[in-house]
């Protein structure tokens, strides 16, 4: 099969406006030199989700969901990676050039990876939800931004957390 160049995405990035691709989805508002919302992928009344025009790329500072324009489209539109970069392409009214080999390997862990992303946003909320978990956090020194930098979260007591938060299908739990 054949795989996108890393060179072409990187190019594609900086063709493409984020602020553009997100507010299409989400509304913006201008706050000074970035955009805010309300983040789509935590229920919140105040707006902790900033987009960034300058560095391309989004951060909500309540859940800790980041990344460029190719993670928003896979995190919101719920795609995977070859179709958002090709979605973004033709935004920007290229064509996806292609490789071949490697990508094999690479889309036989594509589910693994969904499964990882998954299990990593789930203990960052449970983080925010738990009040004596940000304490804990806090009398260590950690602000909510290194929190959010470094994908720490928390595991609530349980051993079955992850399998309810999963579909229950045999194909996620062998993934698991």
């Amino acid at each position: 099969m054949a795989r996108i160049p890393p060179g072409f995405i990187e190019e594609l990035l900086t063709r493409i406006d984020i602020v553009e691709v997100i507010d299409k989805r989400v509304p913006l508002k201008k706050h000074g030199r970035e955009f805010s919302a309300c983040c789509p992928f935590h229920n919140e009344k105040t707006p902790s989700f900033y987009v960034s025009p300058a560095k391309q790329f989004y951060h909500c500072f309540g859940c800790g969901a980041h990344g460029t324009a190719i993670g928003f489209l896979m995190d919101y539109e719920h795609m995977e990676f070859p179709d958002a970069v090709r979605e973004l392409a033709s935004i920007a009214g290229v064509e996806v050039p292609e490789e071949s080999g490697g990508q094999e390997k690479a889309s036989s862990n594509a589910p693994l990876y969904a499964v990882l992303d998954k299990a990593a946003r789930f203990y960052r909320e449970q983080l925010k939800a738990t009040p004596a978990a940000v304490d804990y956090l806090k009398q260590r020194g950690l602000t909510g931004e290194i929190a959010a930098q470094f994908g720490i979260g928390y595991a609530p007591a349980g051993w079955d957390n992850l399998l309810k938060l999963f579909d229950g299908k045999d194909e996620t739990h062998r993934q698991m």
